[in-house]
């Protein structure tokens, strides 16, 4: 079973994560990435498809254009694990 962050590692992993905000309502973490056209906002999230399905950890998210937005959850858990922590700091990389 993957076990939900407690609030001593939220305190210390969500600070480290730049530009991923929480998102008490899912109990997850989000982020929107914005690049120059379509073209590269596809690109970004092929290379994501490939790190999630590596982890085997799937994002929820839209693209409009340029824009990708991206909230990481863990459903088996029930809230943010550090399988979404793990995926955000692969996906910044």
């Amino acid at each position: 079973m993957i076990a939900k962050l407690t609030d001593a590692e939220r305190a210390e992993l969500l600070p480290a994560l730049t530009g991923w905000t929480h998102e008490p309502a899912r109990d997850g973490i989000a982020k929107r990435y914005v690049f120059k056209d379509f073209t590269q906002a596809f690109a970004f999230m092929a290379r994501v498809a490939l790190l999630a399905e590596k982890a085997d950890h799937h994002p929820e998210w839209s693209n409009v254009w340029n824009r990708v937005d991206i909230l990481l959850t863990t459903h088996d858990a029930g809230g943010l694990s550090m399988r979404d922590i793990d995926l955000a700091r692969a996906i910044d990389a």
